[in-house]
């Protein structure tokens, strides 16, 4: 095959010059990049992991049916809700009732149809009336800190093994500046596996113990097939019998807000994405097409018990990487989901990775969307010598980060308490400061770049 092939310049945006195959481990990488994260919620909160995976995958391709296949986004779990399942499941003695989690779940589905209402608004009156209250001085912090305030569960993975997190960003590091060819596009996907052999050797010869035995022990245990839900877990299934109105209502009036939040940080990512791949995806194929498909994904896989859908960034940042940008490599990625999460087995392997492999991953992909960040601000020439600006900024740095580490901002509405993260608190700061200072110096629209570019006229 011709060097031609690996030269990515601006970045592939049609992997089918690379062959099937390295479009499959290019798949393959996606896949590891999301995996950690995406089975850590439903470990947090009580939910099926391989309902995770299934509706993970589901919602990834029903939102690229949605979106014309544009956009190489993966839509994994939303850590978002985690407060939400947490405030319905947590009992007076501060010990967890799993068999409420379908009460939240109905919760987190009616947040999930929100995503509608503002779809539907924005195709009504169109995304200029939208994005003029998301211009660079709003998009470019928020997306800053978005990877800031993930930094801080990567440091925890990385502090769970240093020496194995290190060699798992050398790796990436290293293929990435210095490898050729296939090498260079795939660091991620090197990176873990490397740094996961290494885990094992150490190990096994007894030279330290990096893998966690509880999950070792599952791995041994689990099936090679199984089904990835049961009923009794899902929505329909607490429909099915007797069920408590009280905290069902109870369920949505403290869940439901919390899609406020998450619509702004949507935006965020999909900002980011275009930033990354060059492309004005707000624009084609239109914002109210990734809303749609972001909230059908989140309603749909609650009702079956399975966490909300959002964009990932582990996953924006592999793009960042690799500057392959071809929707049908995320697609694969998306179907691979879906078959492990009918093999327990596998799934109990690929979770078998290393925390510290986990963390060394993320800690270069969490970055990367910082980065990104910082360059949507660059590239569309904000002009920090206006105050305004300057006040914008550090408030929603300030406000997402600040806020990131002291604890959720908790605000009481009638028997209910509505948690509030600091990167939602940020974001809503920063879009209501740019809507009432004075002295705008930017004018929305495209730039002499067309649609081809997200950045706009400054």
């Amino acid at each position: 095959m011709s060097k031609k092939v690996f030269d990515v310049g601006d970045g592939i945006y049609d992997a089918k010059q690379l062959g099937y195959p390295r479009m499959a481990v290019l798949g393959v990488q996606h896949m590891f990049a999301m995996f950690g994260a995406t089975v850590l919620v439903p470990t947090l909160t009580g939910l099926s992991v391989s309902a995770t995976l299934l509706f993970a995958g589901l919602g990834t391709l029903l939102f690229h049916f949605l979106a014309k296949g544009k956009i190489p986004a993966f839509l994994g779990s939303s850590f978002a809700f985690i407060g939400g399942y947490a405030a319905i499941t947590t009992l007076a003695d501060g010990s967890s009732d799993y068999s409420l989690l379908p009460y939240a779940c109905f919760g987190v589905a009616c947040a999930g149809f929100l995503y509608l209402v503002l779809a539907a608004l924005i195709k009504a009156f169109g995304a200029k009336k939208v994005m003029r209250f998301f211009p660079p001085i709003v998009t470019g912090p928020i997306i800053i800190a978005i990877g800031l305030t993930l930094s801080s569960s990567a440091i925890q993975n990385c502090s769970a093994n240093w020496l194995v997190a290190v060699i798992a960003i050398a790796i990436i590091i290293i293929c990435n500046i210095w490898g050729k060819g296939m090498i260079k596009i795939i660091p991620i996907m090197l990176g873990v596996l490397g740094s996961s052999a290494i885990a094992v050797i150490l190990h096994f010869t007894g030279a330290m113990e990096v893998l966690d035995p509880a999950k070792l022990q599952a791995f041994k245990d689990a099936a090679w097939i199984g089904v990835p839900f049961q009923f009794k877990d899902t929505v329909f299934g607490l429909f099915a019998g007797d069920f408590d109105k009280n905290l069902l209502v109870s369920a949505v009036i403290t869940i439901m807000p919390i899609s406020l939040a998450t619509m702004v940080e949507h935006i965020g990512d999909i900002s980011a994405i275009s930033s990354t791949c060059k492309r004005n995806y707000i624009a084609d194929p239109g914002l109210h097409r990734t809303l749609l498909g972001d909230g059908l994904a989140t309603s749909i896989a609650s009702l079956f018990g399975a966490p909300a859908n959002t964009t990932y960034g582990e996953n924006t940042g592999v793009l960042s990487l690799s500057k392959v940008f071809d929707p049908k490599v995320v697609r694969i990625a998306a179907y691979l989901a879906v078959l492990v999460s009918f093999s327990p087995k596998f799934a109990s392997l690929v979770s078998l990775m290393p925390t510290a492999t986990i963390g060394g991953a993320s800690l270069v992909l969490y970055g990367m969307i910082s980065a990104v960040g910082v360059r949507n601000v660059v590239e569309n020439k904000v002009n920090f010598e206006n105050t305004r600006n300057i006040i914008i900024a550090a408030l929603i740095l300030v406000l997402s980060i600040g806020i990131n580490y002291a604890g959720a901002i908790q605000i009481p509405v009638g028997s209910v308490t509505i948690s509030l993260s600091g990167l939602a608190i940020g974001a809503l700061a920063g879009i209501i400061l740019n809507a009432i200072l004075p002295g705008k110096d930017y004018e929305f629209g495209t730039n002499e770049k067309g649609d081809k570019s997200v950045n706009f006229k400054v």
